[in-house]
């Protein structure tokens, strides 16, 4: 064959190759809202009865409503990819496309409205104290006055507190594990952050029948399920799904089985009913 043809064919066949990659790049293998090959779904890894990943397996709140509201857009479970979903990269895993939504802990904020989509809220959490099972001296956060008070370092839980009992004694550790650790051996008093993160934690095995969550929450946490921004057709569709998660039954029971452990009642709000989609 001319050597011209040839590298003609070779330059087609790279652009076609390249544009059919830029066309999946939307956290699924298609551009739809079903009917696809997989779905890729950012939760976190490391929050017990939230969103936790053991080897190959995935379980917690967060995990349930994930596998829900896939399945309402056409997506069995084997059709899912996790991915990892830190804090601070769920903007960035849903804009760049490389995950389609994103289910965890995500609190709706007008700061974060801002550069993506919502569909939600699911669920209504709000910071909590978690404390030792004899402990009857901690009742909410107005008794922490010269308490040893553990939090993540930088979270918005521990300059919650910071601002509401200036008299604390707040130790920031880098992992909620190693807070979790800190108070179980009598390290310090207590622990902050959401109630559902809290009682996660209490329900482990480890510690089941030794720490307990207050009651007394002291901030409302709106749980959203992030998407791209723009897309109301999809958060549309997301929205229809938890509807129907609440209304089936569902939703209560993904609360009692991986909250229920602890002895955590949702609050007030819950269930809550989805916004409308804009």
């Amino acid at each position: 064959m001319n050597p011209r043809r040839i590298a003609a064919a070779a330059m087609a066949a790279g652009v076609a190759a390249g544009l059919a990659a830029c066309g999946s790049d939307d956290g699924s293998s298609d551009s739809g809202s079903g009917g696809g090959s997989s779905i890729k779904i950012g939760i976190k890894f490391d929050q017990p009865g939230l969103g936790l990943k053991e080897g190959s397996e995935y379980t917690g709140m967060d995990v349930d409503v994930a596998k829900y509201v896939a399945k309402k857009l056409g997506y069995s479970d084997d059709k899912i990819q996790w991915v990892q979903a830190p804090s601070a990269q769920r903007e960035t895993l849903i804009s760049t496309g490389q995950v389609k939504l994103v289910v965890a802990t995500y609190s709706i904020t007008d700061e974060r409205k801002e550069k993506v989509g919502f569909a939600g809220p699911y669920f209504i959490a709000g910071q909590d104290l978690l404390v030792r099972s004899d402990d009857t001296s901690i009742t909410g956060p107005d008794s922490l006055k010269g308490k040893k008070l553990c939090s993540v370092t930088g979270s918005t839980s521990a300059q919650n507190v910071k601002k509401k009992v200036p008299g604390v004694n707040l130790q920031e550790f880098g992992t909620y594990s190693e807070c979790v650790a800190a108070l179980a051996s009598k390290g310090v008093d207590a622990l902050t952050t959401d109630n559902t993160i809290l009682a996660g934690y209490a329900a482990q095995d480890q510690y089941k029948g030794k720490l307990k969550v207050v009651g007394q929450p002291f901030s409302e946490e709106r749980y959203g399920i992030g998407l791209k921004k723009g897309d109301t057709d999809l958060c549309t569709k997301v929205t229809d799904a938890v509807k129907s998660m609440i209304s089936d039954g569902s939703w209560q029971k993904f609360v009692d089985d991986n909250l229920g452990p602890a002895g955590f009642k949702p609050g007030a709000g819950n269930p809550p009913t989805p916004d409308a989609c804009s």
